[in-house]
Order: C-alpha cells, then structure tokens, then sequence
C-alpha cells in the first residue's frame, strides 16, 4: 500500500469554510479519480498555530501504480482547483510513503 500525504497550513480566515471544502469536495473528487481507496484527515497538533491550523491528508492507494497514474493523469487539475478557489491562503507539502508491516 503507498499512502499519499498531504501537509497544508491553513490560513486562520479561511479554516472553517477550507476543512468543509476539503471534506465534502476535495477528497471526494480525489478519491472518485479510482486512484485512492479513501482518505483519512488529521489535524497536526504541537505546532505553531498562530497563522492558522495545519491538517495532514492521507490518501491510500492500493499499488505505486494507481498513485502514479493520479501524479500523471489527475494532480495537477486537484491542485488547480484548490489554488482557484483559495488561492494564496494555504501551502501544501507532499510526500510518499509505502506501508511495511
């Protein structure tokens, strides 16, 4: 399994209205791409929360090539979406891991 992750801050006047977008929106059109098998959403804790919240997506795939074919075919139109909509409000930093237990 490769879990895509998704680190975004949040800026403080957008985090209501951003997590609703996120749930109801954002991870059901990621998820409805078939690349993913679902999502888990996690709101970093112990860190700096001054110009607002930071959360943690993780999107499961079930092989390195239904992630890849995400990267290739659907990425850039999900993030597209997100910076049309909130434009400079947040950052985004992602990396990928692969379960080994």
């Amino acid at each position: 399994m490769i879990i895509y992750n998704v680190t975004i801050k949040v800026h403080e006047s957008i985090k209501t209205e951003w997590l609703q977008w996120l749930k109801e929106e954002h991870i059901p059109d990621v998820i409805n791409t078939g690349c993913f098998t679902h999502a888990v959403v996690m709101r970093l804790v112990e860190v700096d929360d001054t110009e607002g919240p930071t959360y943690a997506v993780q999107y499961h795939a079930q092989s390195k090539g239904l992630y890849n074919n995400y990267i290739e075919n659907h990425a850039s139109q999900m993030r597209q979406k997100g910076y049309d909509k909130w434009g400079d409000k947040f950052i985004a930093f992602r990396t990928v891991m692969q379960v080994v237990n």
